[in-house]
């Protein structure tokens, strides 16, 4: 086990490198101006200027906030909702159309409607996350609860358990590894919420540093942004993956 570790630390470390590597050499070979591609030295420059002034850090702070709240909303609604139509078909039948349906519309498309009705400030980015967050995870939980075997709620119900002793006792556990599954891909989404918000109308965040060097042609202040923006994404996936890890740890038992 800790040689796999090991392997798949180096292996990450590696494609880093030659990823750089690679990043310098098509700099260099076309001789491109920094606000067209910058090297990765003046990225890292400018990630060191943006981080030691407080830039970097205020607008992650911001980011985080919104992603945080957004994700907490959405998969607590989106359990809620995805239980409801586990249990009861009819429910289910009334609400998919408009479920489906709101997945037809792109998150981004609204995104200017939801920034004009709730105004700029943290709510609307919050929403906008939850949105985002709310369907896939909606789905993994009725799939989720609907896999539970029969013959184990029969076992229950002679017993004689109660719906709650029913839910805490045997959905749950039992659902745990399809919605944890869904809560690995709303964590991704969540950061695409919040920028999308941001990048819409926003005086705070990432998603708004990006905009502001896109403004400026500050192209290293991008990169900034958007590699950011991916360390959070998969600090979240990662905090996902040790939740699991420590939620299911029965299973490997």
């Amino acid at each position: 086990m800790m040689k796999l570790e090991n392997f798949k630390r180096w292996s990450v470390l590696i494609a880093l490198m030659l990823f750089l590597a690679a990043w310098e050499g098509l700099v260099r070979l076309l001789s491109l101006p920094a606000f067209i591609l910058p090297a990765p030295a003046q990225v890292g420059e400018r990630f060191l200027r943006a981080a030691s002034d407080g830039t970097l850090l205020r607008h992650t702070a911001a980011t985080l906030l919104e992603v945080m709240a957004g994700l907490a909303s959405g998969v607590f609604f989106a359990t809620l909702i995805g239980y409801m139509l586990a249990k009861s078909r009819l429910l289910e039948n009334v609400l998919q159309p408009f479920l489906v349906a709101s997945q037809a519309v792109p998150t981004v498309a609204i995104a200017p409607l939801l920034v004009i009705w709730f105004g700029p400030g943290i709510f609307s980015k919050v929403l906008i996350c939850s949105l985002i967050v709310f369907f896939p995870v909606l789905v993994n939980t009725v799939v989720g609860l609907r896999a539970v075997p029969d013959n184990l709620r029969d076992l229950m119900r002679s017993l004689r358990a109660s719906r709650l002793q029913t839910l805490h006792l045997l959905e749950l556990p039992a659902a745990l590894p399809v919605l944890l599954g869904g809560l690995r891909i709303g964590a991704t989404l969540s950061v695409i919420g919040a920028v999308v918000g941001e990048l819409v109308g926003a005086d705070r965040g990432l998603g708004f540093l990006i905009n502001v060097g896109r403004g400026q042609y500050d192209t290293a202040l991008v990169f900034v942004g958007v590699f950011t923006l991916v360390a959070l994404a998969l600090a979240l996936y990662d905090a996902v993956i040790l939740l699991e890890k420590r939620l299911l740890r029965w299973q490997a038992e």
